[in-house]
């Protein structure tokens, strides 16, 4: 059964049976929305980035975004970049895998983000979301709808961190302005 997360949400990633999720998938998806014009109705194609920033106590140590595919200790992998969005009508378009049983012990929170890198605010996007999918058996756990509209080019989506043996994800939500996970981090490090 999806949660259906609202901002500052926080769900556990226990399974019901008491053991922990062991591979989970971070998917982001989005649709340019359609812009009225003197010629009737057109849309421009948005370019977002999914990205994952692992920190240890509260430094970054790794990141994962379309030029860098793999953690450096393959524990984190994008998918792949995907231009345009929209591909899988209300699929994932860009995904970020996370084997959190391989996660070094010393990763303790993983930052997703997702980032306009052609600039275009989030007034030119609709139907954006990112959802939390169990990998294991493709089970969609929680789903976070990325609010739209806004005139900023970016979003601290959610982030996964370790609370005791296991691991928690938290819905965050909050707009932000960069092209890059690079132009993001001042608005990161509030939420850690």
């Amino acid at each position: 059964m999806t949660v259906n997360m609202t901002k500052g949400q926080a769900i556990s990633l226990q399974k019901d049976d008491g053991g922990s999720l062991t591979a989970v998938r971070m998917g982001l998806g989005w649709q340019a929305a359609p812009r009225r014009g003197l010629f009737g109705t057109r849309t421009r194609e948005v370019d977002l980035d999914a990205s994952a920033v692992l920190f240890a106590d509260k430094q970054p140590v790794d990141v994962v975004f379309f030029r860098h595919l793999v953690s450096d200790d393959g524990s984190v992998r994008h998918t792949g970049d995907n231009l345009v969005g929209g591909v899988g009508q209300g699929g994932d378009d860009e995904a970020i895998l996370v084997d959190l049983a391989r996660v070094p012990v010393h990763i303790d929170q993983i930052v997703f983000t997702v980032n306009s890198f052609t600039g275009q605010t989030f007034q030119e996007v609709q139907n954006a979301f990112c959802r939390l999918v169990d990998e294991t058996n493709g089970q969609e756990l929680a789903r976070y709808t990325l609010a739209g509209g806004g005139a900023y080019t970016a979003q601290i989506m959610a982030k996964v961190h370790r609370t005791g043996p296991g691991w928690t994800m938290t819905a965050l939500g909050t707009p932000a302005n960069g092209r890059t996970f690079q132009d993001l981090m001042p608005a990161i490090l509030p939420h850690l």
